[in-house]
């Protein structure tokens, strides 16, 4: 394939729209209007504050003045020199936002209409030799949804009513977590392409079986030809890790056809923990008559993955995940956008996914609410061993069921489908995030069962492009004559008071897709994006704006903040009255609640089997659940979230009716361990309970329980040694308030276990 990158300096121009506005480049440039500087990718945002037009949407209360901009045009223009043959070639436009007409030297290519895929525009009626102008037109995304009549049965959980019918992020109009930043740009790669005429099309590649002795692959391939008789045409297809290796080739008879290959001694692919994540670099070439016309390369893993699901109701429920054959105990985050302004993305990843990786995360679930992620996210994902639990992108509403937007939805999950599926970290497909809950949130009087998006068009896209991969229709999924809190997957948020209190404690779910607490970030970082005027209290109009979607359109939002203060209220009796002694003590509460959510899922193995909590990394500059801010600053829940989330780790349980507590010695991984282990008083040094342990592996194992009086709080410090490496964990004991020395004192003493110190 030939390609010429598009990408760089551009130059944009922008005014509101009227009827009588520029609907043309020759119209454009006719006008009066000057442009400013522009990148691609970029977002419009990013140019105006480069140009000094407007200021960081980030910081302060700024990102209310961006209102105005959401009831604008925006042109994006580029010259490029073209010197050859004009013929064949395409223009790949991978991320527009949102609706937008492309022209080429004044002829209209096509439309944009949807965030979320690559659009193609054949190039050939209008490209030149020597200059040409390539122009997109970006319309308001408000003024195109409040063109079209809405059906009433159409619901926002967030309000944004706006964001349900275009196919946007639907965080980019406002939500809990994120700005309301509908934004406009080009925030992937432009390119102008021109392919083969002989060339594979499709090459789809899924493991049949994995076991240490073989494993079979299928692979169906697609390609094309002008030629008028199909023959001689092969498929070879080749394959490499380390020392494992295969070579097949077959007969192409047709345009579409299946190969098996039975792999013997393989090199499997397993989560984090539980064995290597070996990746095969297979070559797909397509020949005719002995000559390679095509190739292909993927990397592959092999493995074998099931997601087990009863919604059957109470102790009949089930939902476990196994690869080759073992259950995974699933331990990740949630994924929320890298940045409200996408194109941001890239520069962010690695740094982003190399906190997952230190976290020790085995699974991430990318949220419903963001866009796709590309290529390289997933090949992280590939390389580390996390699995990848994919929303299809709708979320927390109820979506438009017409024919034109389920054309639309489906059209963009085949396009995501066939774009990821080779990828071995997807476990999953989920057709989106809480749209079948919202029912009750709307008082509705039926539940999801007639939403089909996630009944029928979704289900046939994986049908047909990713067979072999399970589908989920939503998160949580709500089966028709079934009440959500007796589903087995559920997003455990309730009262969001003590993280203690029954409803967390007592849930009923076996698999845990979301939960969070708050944990204010640390005061260097909000001194980045909150005023110096405003940085304290926390009642400052700054920290609101930094805590919901927008406050100016959405006055009665509640306020996560007083959240925030709530749950420090609870674990202490008070609210200190300064900051730094207010940050801390927050975000040792978010540390205690997440610790006891993950150990919790442990403590309960194999009756639960999974937590997937909220989340790793701010989008944006805000006060959230994340246990990373904005800016890459780890709160202190980040390192409690390592700690828990290692392949073995020592647990006191909660007390029994006997009041006695398990102390119990978790094995979440491919090894086993011989262990030596110690409990002891952190008050006094007393060792309660020491010995050495076998630690099986992928199981539990029970070492003794302890009755403690407890009629003050108390600190217990975890230690063990397996394979000549030391580890630490706690307890806290008691029940609050505590007083805010105590806990300051207790974190120290964290501080000083063994396994690393907490990010600062």
């Amino acid at each position: 394939m030939q390609t010429i990158d598009l990408c760089g300096a551009w130059q944009l121009y922008f005014f509101p729209e009227s009827p009588d506005m520029p609907m043309t480049p020759r119209e454009l440039i006719a006008t009066q209007h000057s442009p400013i500087p522009a990148r691609v990718p970029g977002n419009m945002e990013m140019d105006l504050v480069r140009a000094g037009i407007e200021e960081d949407p980030f910081y302060g209360e700024n990102l209310y003045r961006f209102r105005k901009y959401e009831f604008y045009s925006f042109w994006y223009l580029r010259e490029f020199d073209f010197d050859g043959d004009c013929g064949d070639w395409q223009l790949r436009f991978e991320g527009v936002n949102t609706v937008a007409d492309v022209f080429l030297n004044d002829t209209l290519l096509g439309r944009c209409d949807n965030v979320f895929i690559d659009h193609v525009f054949p190039a050939a009626p209008a490209l030149k030799k020597g200059k040409n102008l390539l122009a997109v037109h970006i319309f308001s995304t408000l003024n195109q949804a409040r063109s079209i009549d809405m059906a009433v049965g159409v619901e926002s959980a967030e309000g944004n009513h706006e964001s349900m019918y275009l196919r946007t992020a639907p965080h980019a109009a406002g939500w809990d977590i994120m700005p309301r930043l509908p934004s406009a740009g080009i925030f992937r790669k432009v390119t102008l392409f021109r392919q083969k005429e002989e060339r594979l099309t499709q090459l789809y590649l899924t493991t049949l079986s994995a076991f240490p002795e073989k494993a079979e692959l299928l692979c169906k391939y697609r390609f094309t030809t002008p030629e008028g008789c199909l023959e001689g045409w092969q498929l070879r297809l080749r394959g490499v890790c380390g020392d494992s290796t295969f070579d097949v080739t077959c007969d192409a008879p047709f345009t579409a056809g299946t190969v098996s290959v039975t792999i013997p001694h393989p090199h499997l692919w397993w989560p984090k923990g539980y064995g290597d994540a070996s990746l095969y670099t297979v070559t797909a070439e397509l020949m005719h008559n002995g000559q390679t016309v095509d190739t292909r390369t993927e990397r592959i893993g092999l493995r074998y993955a099931r997601v087990i699901r009863h919604e059957n109701g109470g102790r009949d429920n089930c939902f476990r995940v196994e690869i080759n054959g073992t259950p995974i105990l699933c331990k990740g985050s949630n994924w929320v956008p890298l940045s409200a302004l996408h194109s941001l993305d890239a520069q962010r990843l690695q740094k982003a996914h190399d906190l997952l990786e230190e976290a020790g995360c085995n699974i991430v679930r990318c949220w419903g609410g963001n866009i796709y992620e590309d290529h390289a996210f997933f090949d992280l994902c590939d390389e580390r061993g996390m699995l990848v639990w994919q929303d299809f992108a709708m979320a927390c509403g109820r979506y438009p069921q017409d024919e034109r937007f389920y054309h639309k939805i489906e059209q963009e999950a085949e396009f995501i489908i066939k774009k990821l599926r080779n990828h071995p970290s997807i476990l999953i497909w989920a057709g989106d995030n809480e749209v079948d809950v919202s029912a009750d949130w709307f008082a509705l009087p039926e539940n999801s069962r007639y939403n089909e998006l996630t009944r029928r068009i979704l289900p046939r896209a994986v049908r047909m492009h990713d067979p072999y991969r399970d589908f989920l229709p939503s998160s949580p999924y709500v089966p028709d004559g079934k009440s959500a809190d007796d589903c087995p997957e559920m997003h455990n948020w309730g009262p969001r008071g003590y993280y203690k209190d029954p409803f967390y404690k007592d849930t009923k779910a076996q698999f845990v897709s979301e939960c969070g607490y708050h944990g204010c970030p640390n005061p260097d970082s909000l001194k980045k994006f909150i005023p110096a005027a405003q940085l304290w209290p926390y009642t400052h109009p700054a920290w609101d704006t930094h805590s919901v979607s927008n406050r100016q359109l959405h006055p009665r939002s509640y306020s996560r903040n007083e959240l925030m203060a709530n749950q420090v209220r609870i674990l202490c009796g008070s609210v200190p009255d300064d900051l730094s002694r207010f940050a801390y003590l927050s975000q040792f509460c978010q540390s205690e609640a997440l610790k006891f959510f993950i150990e919790g899922t442990r403590l309960n193995k194999w009756r639960r089997t999974g937590v997937i909590w909220w989340n790793m990394l701010d989008g944006w500059p805000q006060i959230s659940d994340a246990i990373v801010d904005y800016y890459f600053g780890k709160k202190r829940a980040f390192e409690t979230v390592r700690r828990c989330q290692q392949p073995l780790l020592l647990m006191v349980d909660e007390r029994d009716e006997k009041g006695c507590r398990r102390v119990v010695l978790g094995n979440d991984g491919g090894t086993d361990y011989p262990v030596s282990y110690k409990v002891e008083d952190g008050e006094t040094g007393r060792v309660l309970m020491a010995g050495d342990a076998f630690s099986p592996r992928n199981k539990n194992v029970t070492l003794g329980t302890l009755t403690l009086d407890e009629t003050a709080p108390g600190l217990l410090l975890l230690t063990w040694e397996a394979e000549g490496r030391r580890f630490g964990s706690h307890y806290l004991l008691g029940t609050p308030p505590y007083s805010e020395e105590t806990l300051v004192r207790y974190g120290r003493m964290i501080d000083q276990l063994p396994g690393g110190t907490y990010g600062k």
